[in-house]
């Protein structure tokens, strides 16, 4: 049999391995800030052009008027007044909760046909709301407010029919009615303004001062 050649192991010596002791480097990609920055402004523009309102309130011979600015005039000028207000609906609300005064959707569409026939057969209620200024539900909160007060304020208030005739006779050149029925009831409701117009100012005074209100603004 041959035999096998013999593989001699080389002699020359191999170096050492060691682990480098330089770092390598390598490059972080680059985030791609411009195009973030581009795609931003371009979805400002969407959203500005498809909600015009919540960014621009007028554009002036090509200058904006920016919302934020009709905002803080608009706090800086009535943000007290509107928010006294609305404090004032909320205290009012809390009476009425508490004495059990409830106002229905019935109430309100009596006052509001009460309303309209005081103006004349020819007004309508959306040309009484676009007069104003004003949306239905915005009109209908008010005299929401109006019939609570009235209601608060009338609870005690007592009426007799020599009331009515006083009220007829002292002031029958104010009363629109003809018919006795309904002449009697105009003077009624009458009467009942009066009282709460006398009442209102101290009594609302009075619960404002009872009241535990913060402002922040």
């Amino acid at each position: 049999m041959a035999k096998k050649a013999s593989v001699k192991k080389s002699s020359v010596p191999v170096p050492p391995q060691f682990e480098s002791s330089v770092p390598v480097i390598t490059r972080r990609p680059v985030f791609p800030w411009r195009w973030v920055l581009i795609g931003l402004a371009v979805l400002f523009m969407v959203l500005a052009a498809a909600n015009k309102g919540l960014v621009l309130a007028a554009i002036v011979n090509g200058k904006p008027i920016f919302s934020w600015q009709l905002n803080h005039t608009l706090r800086t000028r009535y943000g007290q007044q509107t928010l006294e207000g609305m404090i004032g609906e909320v205290l009012i609300a809390n009476e009425a909760k508490k004495s059990g005064v409830v106002i229905t959707n019935a109430d309100i569409q009596d006052k509001q046909k009460e309303i309209l026939s005081s103006l004349g057969t020819e007004v309508n209620l959306q040309d009484f709301l676009k007069f104003q200024g004003l949306t239905e539900n915005d009109f209908n909160q008010q005299l929401k407010m109006q019939l609570t007060v009235e209601k608060l304020l009338s609870r005690d208030l007592t009426i007799t029919e020599t009331d009515i005739d006083n009220y007829i006779a002292t002031n029958r050149a104010l009363l629109t009615a003809t018919e006795p029925a309904t002449l009697r009831e105009e003077a009624k409701k009458a009467i009942i303004g009066n009282t709460v117009s006398e009442k209102l100012q101290s009594w609302f005074l009075e619960l404002r001062q009872k009241s535990n209100v913060m402002k922040f603004l």
